[in-house]
């Protein structure tokens, strides 16, 4: 028996024109466009298209886009003075430069540049703090999105065996936090770990963000488990795969599709971060 598709596509459709109701609400009580500055230093293929789709996103969704392209030669002071300029800037709420950077520039410097409360990646360290804590104002988008699949196809964390494969910044150190958060009970498995297949095969939920093409294959898959593939990645060949072989339907109980799958869910949880940041800026301005 094949495994039920959740299908990020169709939850982000959903998630968005309720995100365009509760943003044009915002503006008519406020009077303030949430307004979102992405910032794209060269011209690296995968980050060209990613800072598209999230302009089109603001733009279907009513918000007040600017995106800001520096050629490849940029110097890490242009940027944070660029960034300087939009956290002073009251149109802008959020503000997202794209990963990666070019080697002259400081991932740490800029991510620290940007204001907390502007910071709709959830990247700056007093958001990682805050997420820690429980406490926080935004989640990071992929992790937050994993955690909006999960509830749309009726799975709770609580009491359950989750493991995460990957401990990057970005997914896999949030994302186990927040099944933490859940009540899940948590293990994190990375590329030093021994004996991965022992913890896999434990996963009543398995999120898998490791950047490796079709790494978990499905005889590390426990029966009945419900897998998350984060993973986004292209083949010789074009074909864009998963971090989860093929075959792996056929073990899981339900299973997120490459593409479609917690790829549209990221930009969604972006727009949602971007709201809340405008809704923030409104509060202390009143």
């Amino acid at each position: 028996m094949s495994a039920k598709l959740i299908s990020g596509k169709q939850l982000s459709l959903e998630l968005r024109e309720k995100l365009k109701k509760d943003a044009e609400a915002f503006t008519r009580e406020s009077g303030i466009t949430p307004g979102l500055a992405v910032i794209i230093v060269g011209t690296d293929p995968a980050s060209t298209v990613y800072v598209r789709n999230k302009h089109r996103a603001c733009l279907e969704l009513g918000y007040y886009s600017e995106v800001h392209e520096l050629p490849e030669e940029t110097t890490e002071k242009e940027l944070l003075s660029l960034i300087a300029s939009l956290n002073e800037k009251e149109t802008i709420h959020g503000i997202l430069v794209q990963l990666p950077l070019p080697k002259q520039i400081s991932e740490e410097s800029v991510i620290r540049a940007i204001r907390p409360e502007k910071d709709v990646d959830a990247f700056h360290p007093e958001n990682v703090g805050r997420i820690l804590l429980g406490n926080y104002r935004f989640l990071p988008c992929t992790p937050a999105g994993v955690m909006e699949l999960l509830a749309s196809a009726g799975v709770d964390p609580k009491g359950k065996e989750c493991v995460v494969v990957g401990r990057s910044n970005i997914v896999g150190k949030p994302q186990a936090l927040l099944l933490l958060e859940k009540n899940g009970t948590v293990t994190v498995c990375h590329s030093r770990t021994a004996n991965l297949k022992e913890h896999t095969l434990c996963a009543d939920i398995l999120v898998v963000a490791i950047g490796r093409p079709e790494f978990i294959t499905p005889d590390m898959i426990k029966p009945g488990a419900v897998v998350i593939d984060v993973g986004i990645n292209r083949t010789p060949d074009g074909k864009l795969v998963g971090d989860v072989a093929a075959g792996a339907s056929e073990v899981a109980s339900a299973i997120t599709p490459v593409p479609g799958g917690v790829g549209p869910m990221t930009i969604t949880m972006l727009m949602k971060n971007t709201l809340e940041a405008a809704r923030i800026f409104a509060e202390r301005r009143a």
